[in-house]
């Protein structure tokens, strides 16, 4: 196929060019060195101009300057020193052939690219891996592989390329698969090769597969490279295999910020937030700097357990570092910030990057929904799009959150629809289990059944559970006990349903089905999870189970407990509600049972603890019940004290015996 590029205006260029030269008196020839520099500092004409009586004779020079266009990303200049290798009749020189075919592989023009592959007079196994990572480069993996095929003669580098393009795009078994016919053909795969191989185990989750190339590597002798090291523990770590990534990372000769990192991910993906805290002082110890990789994980493991102190200092730390200007590491702070009941914070550090991007403002917005403004949500996703920034998937289901925990229902359903229908986005079963709350929460049951059965998307028992917990709310104890059915037949051991459906009768006084509900849940050997909650005084995390008599200040936090409650009785009218307690015995007992929730210890702890007027912030595994709910609007107003809790669905902020949910959550 003959070159379709654009020649003839740069051919007139570049013939008025070298007309000025008197070929009978040519210039001394230049140093080459002193051509390269012209060339790779960007003064590329002047090396035409200065060196146009050598470069006829020399093709290598051609290679040089073609270089240096990649390099200053000129796809212009590279059209015109194409012309130029036509003038010459170097195109049949496999070196000047193949750098120009690299030069429009590189930057972007792959049509072109095409093209000149196909007029190649003779091609080479470089001219097809050239033209494979040009194909890559942008994500074309069906082309790539065609290429690929057609290839008669293979090297390391194609089947390197093939390997690493296909985990780099998430095909991880199209990459394990070539990575398999590699070996075969008795290639021995370079670093990064085994690197990307790792990765495509660790995104598969495939535990067996990177034992397998961990046994290769150790084979190949790259046990102890770095670059191999590191993803192999990465490997180690998503597949929750961490006691053997550690031992990898122990064994390396280096421990790289890198190799910290991967550890410290790990550590913070599989939920040990206080192991990050530990390695995060380790590494600090051992004389590496944090980067903004390291400071996301810390940063968000310190959301996890809501340590608001530990969280502060760290951000003071990412200040200091200059971490703080990435873009990931502010959106970390906010939703660090928003965790930990801060809202006030998480909203200074959003305003500090006024030209943040989408991943950012979409934090921002969650963490406005968590804390249960909706209204405001809403508000900062109208800024957003007047500012042209595009809202994606996060964006929408922290925005359906806001107005499910709102009682925003039209606007719900406005922001759902428009969701698929004008910004293309496909709802997921989370999008959806939104909407079920939503609908749910606004005794619209049936609709939200509804909705269920006719997704395109198949349900979980969480979005079942999500209907179950409505139907305790509205008192739907027959639709409950239907429901539930459908949450216990994908997991059958799940505590927490056998607890919404007991809550469900209880709330209808049928006490005969409620000890049913027990009873099924003491034969199948279902464990109730118990109520924990928590808080931080001065560095420290306090622990309170429901009564919790092995706490050492236990008989202090029970007296104080029992005159908060007589105080607020007698002030507030406040009145235990003992219809959430869900077996059937006698007022008195209920009552003792209700005061020592695990929050209410905590909060009678954090009393005794600090001064008057300090915010408290308590979280929680659960779901806060409504006696507690009201026990606080009633103790926020005694004490003149704001009381923040965070539990296993949102944040109350209990202030002057109100609190922020409006009662509704």
């Amino acid at each position: 196929m003959a070159w379709v590029g654009p020649v003839s205006p740069y051919l007139r260029f570049f013939r008025q060019s070298f007309s000025t030269v008197n070929p009978a008196k040519p210039p001394p020839p230049i140093p080459l060195q002193e051509f390269t520099s012209l060339c790779y500092g960007g003064q590329i004409k002047e090396a035409f101009h200065r060196f146009n009586s050598e470069i006829w004779k020399d093709p290598t020079l051609f290679s040089h300057l073609i270089l240096s266009c990649i390099q200053a990303k000129s796809l212009l200049l590279g059209n015109q020193l194409h012309s130029l290798v036509l003038t010459s009749g170097y195109r049949r020189e496999k070196f000047v052939a193949n750098h120009l075919l690299n030069l429009y592989s590189k930057l972007g023009d792959l049509q072109a690219a095409l093209s000149w592959f196909n007029a190649l007079a003779r091609r080479n196994v470089m001219s097809g891996n050239i033209l494979i990572n040009g194909y890559v480069h942008v994500g074309d993996l069906t082309n790539a592989r065609k290429v690929f095929d057609e290839m008669p003669e293979k090297n390391i580098a194609t089947w390197n390329a093939m390997v690493t393009g296909s985990i780099q795009f998430e095909c991880n078994e199209d990459g394990l698969s070539f990575f398999r016919e590699m070996h075969q053909s008795c290639f021995m795969p370079d670093e990064f090769a085994l690197a990307s191989v790792l990765r495509g185990c660790a995104g598969l989750r495939a535990l067996y597969a990177g034992r397998q190339v961990h046994g290769y590597v150790m084979k190949c002798g790259f046990e102890f490279n770095l670059v191999v090291c590191s993803s192999l523990a990465h490997m180690y770590m998503r597949t929750k295999s961490l006691d053997e990534g550690e031992k990898v990372i122990k064994a390396m000769p280096i421990l790289t910020v890198v190799a910290w990192n991967t550890l410290i991910a790990g550590k913070a993906q599989n939920g040990y937030s206080e192991g990050v805290l530990q390695l995060y002082k380790m590494m600090k110890m051992s004389g590496s700097r944090p980067d903004k990789i390291t400071f996301v994980s810390v940063i968000s493991s310190c959301s996890e357990i809501a340590i608001l102190g530990q969280g502060q200092q760290i951000h003071a730390e990412a200040l200091k570092s200059g971490a703080c200007s990435d873009v990931a590491v502010s959106s970390s702070l906010i939703g660090m910030y928003s965790k930990c009941g801060c809202l006030e914070a998480s909203l200074k550090v959003f305003s500090e990057h006024e030209n943040g991007d989408d991943v950012l403002w979409s934090s921002m917005i969650a963490a406005y929904a968590f804390h249960g403004q909706g209204e405001e949500a809403i508000h900062l996703f109208e800024e957003m799009q007047g500012r042209g920034l595009e809202a994606n998937e996060v964006t929408f289901l922290s925005l359906l959150y806001a107005c499910s925990h709102c009682g925003l229902r039209k606007k719900g359903m406005e922001l759902f629809e428009m969701m698929e229908k004008q910004c293309g986005l496909k709802p997921s079963v989370q999008h959806y289990t939104c909407m079920v709350d939503l609908l749910g929460r606004s005794g619209c049951l049936s609709e939200a059944e509804d909705m269920i059965r006719s997704m395109r998307v198949k349900p979980d028992a969480a979005i079942w559970k999500t209907l179950l917990s409505a139907c305790k709310i509205n008192k739907e104890a027959d639709m409950a006990q239907r429901i539930a059915e459908e949450v216990l037949r994908l997991q059958p051991q799940d505590s927490s349903s056998y607890v919404l459906l007991a809550n469900a009768h209880a709330s209808a006084g049928r006490w005969k089905d409620v000890s049913e509900v027990w009873k099924a849940m003491r034969d199948k050997n279902v464990k109730k999870e118990p109520g924990v909650s928590w808080l931080e005084i001065k560095n420290q995390v306090h622990q309170f189970c429901m009564s919790d008599k092995y706490h050492p200040e236990y008989e202090k936090i029970e007296s104080y407990l029992k005159e908060l409650i007589a105080e607020i009785k007698k002030k507030k009218g406040y009145v235990p509600d003992t219809a959430s307690v869900l077996h059937d015995m006698g007022v008195e007992e209920k009552e003792y049972n209700l005061t020592h929730h695990s929050e209410k210890l905590a909060v009678a702890f954090a009393l005794m603890h600090t001064p008057p007027g300090m915010p408290i912030r308590i979280m929680k595994n659960l779901r806060i019940c409504g006696d507690c709910h009201a026990a606080f609007r009633c103790i926020s107003e005694v004490r003149n004290s704001e009381i923040v809790v965070r539990d296993g669905s949102r944040f109350h902020h209990f202030r002057n015996g109100k609190c922020s949910c409006g009662d509704y959550w």
